[in-house]
């Protein structure tokens, strides 16, 4: 028997890899955390802890459920998962704990669920259902092909914009057919010379139309949340140059009531352009381009910056990990192409780098986090920048593209209604729009998310005259897709 101290089980908190139970009289969580910690980084469940107040109750009959707990494992999880578990003693109690790897099998599904509807993953404390692009990036991830090396064999070497990767190659190498095989961007398929993903998410002629969610919006927002909006750009360059659009748009706004020109001369910003371009870069890098819409965002807040990408950490990769160093790449076309281009300098080195300079600056320590199912760094900065709105009018704020948002109109969306704003970029039914909350409680679903997204204009239904049709699914408004750009 392992005896353990108190301090070393009860003063950790729960997240990605730690979860307390205090008893198995629910047995599908446990299990469903069982799955999503196989799938993501692996974990710990501590049974026979109060998980709120951490009450060390204890198991009246440890090796009875031991056994219970066990044959739960092996009836109920595909493919077969095999979890260490213990009985320890702590505070004359005794516990069960569960030690669950990051397995090579991924992705785990509870059986009575299935493959589709059966796979979880950990997000911070929480577990979370997969959906069909997650679970295909498990797949890739123990096959060891990334997502941006996969070919696209509908497409030729015409579809690419060989001038503009010439132009960044100009002086490093020589963009031969060769070398754009060394570099992956090209790959044969069956017999004939095709662009990898990578590739066309690079350098693609029609990368918007392929990967229609390829993009970069970035917000500077009024105060220190998101309900008013000054400017926004969305930004729809080649990666390599989006790094550089990225950084003038957020120096437009990094004055401290100075002219702009004077500063941009001098080089002196109120922003840390240097930890923020390594954020963004890795943000460019790392982001899931197989996810739906979800694009790259880049919000400029008062006190703060925030760098979303889609998608969440790699498995066995946690926020601990990515703040020591340890690197694992998720677009290796991508990332190969960034590092000849000189963009990156070491793999790894980038957030621990970013958390140094941010202490020799005397700023807050940069926050790394997974939200939903996006990744977010938050860049703090040394003192407010205030925007004074009574100057010229917001019509006159310059944009890359499209119009400036001059509608002071406050929208206070959820994070459920965020979601179902996203998932209703392409028509959806209310079944997947519930699985993708996780709601199984119809009415309550419509009353809390759908009607007040019908309310305000946002959504609309696919067939109006016949609200409560099977066949009825709903799809985002003008207004709707408006909002979208700047949250």
């Amino acid at each position: 028997m392992i005896i353990l101290s108190p301090s070393d089980l009860l003063n950790k908190p729960e997240g990605k890899t730690l979860e307390f139970k205090q008893d198995l009289s629910s047995p599908r969580n446990i299990l469903k955390t069982i799955v999503a910690f196989a799938n993501t980084a692996g974990g710990r469940i501590i049974i026979g802890v109060e998980d709120k107040s951490r009450t060390v109750s204890g198991i009246a009959d440890p090796l009875g459920e031991e056994e219970r707990l066990c044959s739960l494992i092996a009836d109920s999880i595909l493919p077969r998962l095999v979890p260490d578990v213990d009985i320890i003693s702590v505070e004359d109690a005794t516990l069960l704990v569960v030690q669950v790897y990051p397995s090579g099998q991924r992705p785990h599904f509870l059986k009575k669920e299935g493959p589709v509807e059966g796979v979880y993953v950990r997000l911070g404390s929480t577990n979370r259902k997969a959906d069909r692009e997650l679970i295909a990036e498990l797949n890739r991830s123990c096959t060891g092909i990334s997502f941006d090396e996969m070919p696209m064999p509908e497409l030729s070497e015409d579809d690419l914009d060989l001038e503009s990767a010439r132009r960044h190659f100009s002086g490093k190498r020589e963009l031969t057919r060769e070398e754009l095989m060394t570099l992956k961007l090209l790959t044969l398929d069956q017999g004939k010379y095709v662009p990898t993903h990578g590739a066309m998410l690079l350098y693609g002629k029609r990368r918007d139309f392929y990967f229609p969610d390829a993009w970069i919006q970035c917000g500077r927002f009024i105060g220190r949340d998101k309900a008013d909006i000054f400017d926004h750009i969305d930004i729809h360059d080649s990666l390599p140059d989006a790094v550089e659009s990225i950084i003038l748009f957020l120096k437009k706004h990094a004055m401290r009531g100075a002219d702009f020109s004077e500063i941009r001369r001098k080089d002196v910003w109120s922003i840390p352009l240097t930890m923020l371009r390594e954020v963004i870069i890795n943000a460019l890098v790392h982001a899931d381009y197989s996810q739906i819409g979800a694009p790259i965002r880049v919000s400029f807040f008062d006190d703060r910056i925030e760098i979303e990408n889609p998608g969440i950490l790699l498995p066995g990769m946690t926020v601990e990990d990515v703040k020591s160093g340890v690197s694992k790449i998720r677009n290796r076309v991508i990332a190969r192409v960034f590092r000849e281009l000189d963009l990156i300098e070491q793999w790894g080195s980038g957030f621990p780098r970013v958390i140094r300079e941010a202490a020799e600056q005397g700023l807050l320590e940069p926050v790394i986090e997974e939200i939903g199912m996006r990744v977010r760094v938050t860049v703090f900065l040394s003192e407010e920048l205030v925007i004074h709105t009574e100057g010229p009018s917001r019509d006159q704020v310059g944009t890359k593209s499209g119009p400036s948002h001059s509608e002071r109109d406050r929208v206070d969306l959820n994070d459920e209604q965020r979601l179902v704003l996203q998932k209703c970029i392409q028509e959806s039914g209310i079944t997947e729009l519930m699985a993708a909350v996780h709601r199984t409680n119809r009415s309550k679903f419509r009353e809390a998310v759908i009607n007040p997204l019908l309310d305000m204009g946002l959504l609309e239904m696919t067939i109006p005259d016949k609200p409560n049709s099977s066949k009825q699914k709903y799809r985002v408004t003008l207004k709707g897709k408006d909002l979208q750009a700047i949250l």
